[in-house]
């Protein structure tokens, strides 16, 4: 039984991952496929880009709460009694799911975002203050060079250095997770990165939304 509510608890945050919050939001109340428009990237930033920030803002934070929201929950799933160290390792595996579920999201043809807005809220509910490293790397390169790619990789390479260094978390799966995320968003940025060196990334306006 044990098993059974452990697996009922992944499906939960992978759904919930899935749920495509910038998809839905700019179909329902813009009739506009935001995967269709800008960069074609399911995500806030692509939604401000395109919608404006009245559609991009709530796309962020539902995508937070999607990231926290299926890590907390996750706690429900445990059986009693669970060692803490075992009990940070499942929720750090619905994490996963969830930030897997964004990327890979079941409702939306499999075509999601890059999962850094659910990344940023599981790691909320799982590291604290030590999540806020990135964050605010990520808002000083934005303000700098106006690209979101160049701060969500340099946020991304932030945080276990965060983790390890500053915060010195040594729970061998939180660090593991740390490296894991900033592997992942250099994948999924690579085509970004690719743009960058050759100077052909488009700069993120904070006035205007792509018409395209």
């Amino acid at each position: 039984m044990d098993i059974i509510y452990l697996i009922a608890g992944f499906l939960i945050a992978y759904i919930l991952g899935s749920i495509p919050t910038a998809v839905w939001i700019g179909q329902w109340f813009y009739g506009i496929d935001v995967r269709k428009k800008g960069s074609g990237n399911a995500g806030a930033t692509n939604t401000i880009r395109v919608l404006g920030w009245n559609a991009g803002v709530p796309v962020f934070l539902l995508d937070i709460f999607k990231g926290f929201f299926a890590v907390w929950i996750m706690l429900f799933f445990i059986p009693a009694g669970w060692d803490n160290d075992l009990k940070i390792y499942i929720q750090i595996l619905a994490g996963i799911f969830a930030v897997t579920g964004h990327a890979l999201p079941v409702f939306a043809g499999f075509k999601g975002g890059k999962g850094v807005a659910t990344l940023f809220g599981a790691g909320i509910a799982l590291y604290g203050w030590a999540i806020l490293v990135p964050l605010f790397v990520f808002l000083i390169v934005i303000a700098i060079t106006k690209y979101v790619s160049l701060g969500s990789i340099l946020g991304a390479i932030s945080f276990p250095i965060a983790v390890i260094f500053i915060f010195q978390i040594t729970h061998p799966g939180l660090i593991g997770l740390a490296v894991f995320a900033a592997m992942f968003i250099l994948w999924t940025h690579r085509k970004n990165i690719v743009r960058l060196l050759k100077g052909e990334e488009n700069r993120f306006s904070f006035t205007k939304k792509d018409k395209s």
